[in-house]
């Protein structure tokens, strides 16, 4: 249709949107302890963030969370100031859990399924501000065409606030007590395009179905040249970079917390339109 725009879905999108779906099966499970955290004005941040989305009820008309999963985060926002919020997600399931949750609040929220990359024309220049991370952009496998939806979605003065894994944590073996490379993500420049099954269990406790039983999932290791350079390069000017220890997942399960802390394994950015 005009003004809508065009198909962009990467076939390996596609297929994490199987993945993703059998991984709803953990969120399904938390539905009504979500609604209650939430109900008592519970904000599902890292300490980090905080800073970052501080006052939201003073400038956020329209929050846009891309990647939005369950949800819980989506709706924190509102806690944090927010008077209205949308999240975009891929999974079937994973919107389900959301709307089940706004649905059970009265929340002033909208659900889209489908790939952030067709995140509908209708919503342009609508977000004050765009919200996304932990564990998201590494699913997107063409961060240039991401970073124009960004820029279309948001009004002038607009802000995308990102809250992810740092780019240099990908290179460490996550079972390692000591800082060691990975034998397949060590290399930091490699930019690998890698396909798994299975979820970590330190990261979504999932069931007792055997790894190979999970559908095959594609994972992008990003540098932050190539997060930095598509935003900017899609008309957005730089504002803040912050580099935390914080981590918003039990990564290194086996590494002491002093020798974590010397590294960060997380960052903020926040751009503008």
């Amino acid at each position: 249709q005009p003004g809508e725009p065009p198909r962009m879905t990467d076939p390996r999108h596609a297929q994490n949107r199987l993945a993703w779906n059998e991984a709803a099966a953990h969120y399904e499970q938390e539905i009504e302890s979500d609604i209650d955290f939430l109900r008592d004005g519970g904000k599902n941040f890292c300490p980090p963030e905080f800073p970052f989305l501080e006052d939201l009820g003073s400038w956020c008309q329209r929050a846009i969370h891309l990647q939005c999963a369950g949800g819980r985060d989506t709706l924190s926002l509102l806690n944090c100031g927010a008077k209205e919020v949308i999240g975009v997600d891929i999974s079937d399931r994973m919107i389900a859990c959301a709307k089940a949750k706004s649905d059970a609040l009265g929340a002033p929220a909208t659900w889209y399924r489908c790939d952030v990359l067709e995140t509908p024309a209708e919503l342009n220049d609508t977000a004050d501000l765009i919200y996304t991370g932990r564990g998201a952009l590494c699913w997107i496998m063409d961060l240039s065409a991401w970073a124009q939806v960004v820029t279309r979605l948001l009004k002038p003065g607009g802000k995308l606030y990102i809250f992810d894994g740092h780019p240099f944590e990908w290179v460490f073996d996550l079972e390692a007590d000591y800082y060691r490379l990975d034998s397949t993500y060590g290399d930091y420049f490699s930019d690998p395009i890698l396909d798994a099954s299975g979820w970590p269990e330190s990261y979504i406790p999932t069931t007792t179905r055997p790894e190979t039983g999970y559908s095959a999932k594609w994972e992008s290791q990003h540098t932050f040249a190539s997060i930095l350079n598509p935003l900017a390069a899609a008309g957005l000017r730089f504002v803040q970079l912050g580099e935390h220890p914080d981590r918003y997942w039990s990564a290194f399960p086996n590494m002491p917390e002093a020798l974590l802390n010397k590294l960060p394994h997380t960052f903020s950015l926040v751009m503008e339109k």
